[in-house]
């Protein structure tokens, strides 16, 4: 039988390469954690009035006094391509009862409340959607909406999943696959930060926990 006989270079090759290929499954399989259950440490916003902490959860508006208006607790740093998992439940009465996840976003300065980017939204007429926020001012993509209704839990916990790579966005909702939207505008931005939101306009709130992200 003929012998296949590798010389030292070719090993070198083989082992570079393979050390390539390690470092990049390293780099697939890093998970963290954006909120550690005890502080705000990475986050910044209103952590007097609006935002609060307990039992692990990050807890967003109120259910005894009208949110006045948008609010926004966000990550002090900027994610590009990522897969960021949580959980979220909201309640309310009152107005319009609302919530949802910014990425790939900006701090407005005019109002200085608001926030620029994609939401993954939540609430009645909007579960599951992107929404452009303060951009577009418009939901760009959204599940069916009797659908939605039968994989979501109002009033209780669900699991988000947004997969953000280039210019493709996927949100899915309880293992659900709502949105997969495709940006055809060249000039919005493909990082940006992470924000949790309260709407305003109803008496809500809104608990955010086990967020994880994934960078890719």
């Amino acid at each position: 039988m003929e012998k296949i006989h590798f010389s030292m270079k070719s090993y070198s090759i083989f082992f570079y390469l393979f050390t390539l290929l390690l470092l990049s499954i390293g780099q697939y399989s890093k998970e963290v954690i954006l909120f550690d259950g005890l502080t705000f440490n990475g986050w910044e916003g209103d952590t007097l009035n609006t935002w609060r902490i307990e039992d692990n959860m990050i807890i967003g508006g109120s259910l005894i006094k009208n949110v006045p208006e948008n609010n926004f607790l966000c990550t002090r740093r900027s994610y590009s391509n990522f897969i960021l998992k949580f959980k979220i439940k909201l309640v309310g009465h009152d107005g319009f009862i609302n919530a949802g996840l910014q990425f790939r976003s900006v701090r407005a300065t005019n109002p200085s409340n608001e926030m620029i980017g994609y939401q993954a939204d939540w609430g009645k007429d909007y579960w599951a959607s992107l929404y452009d926020e303060s951009r577009r001012n418009k939901t760009l993509a959204s599940p069916d909406s009797a659908k939605v209704l039968t994989w979501i839990k109002q009033n209780d916990w669900n699991d988000y999943v947004i997969l953000a790579k280039n210019n493709r966005i996927r949100l899915f909702i309880n293992g659900h696959k709502s949105v997969d939207y495709l940006e055809s505008d060249p000039s919005i931005p493909l990082s940006g930060l992470i924000g949790l939101q309260i709407h305003g306009g109803g008496k809500a709130e809104v608990y955010f926990k086990e967020l994880y992200m994934k960078e890719l």
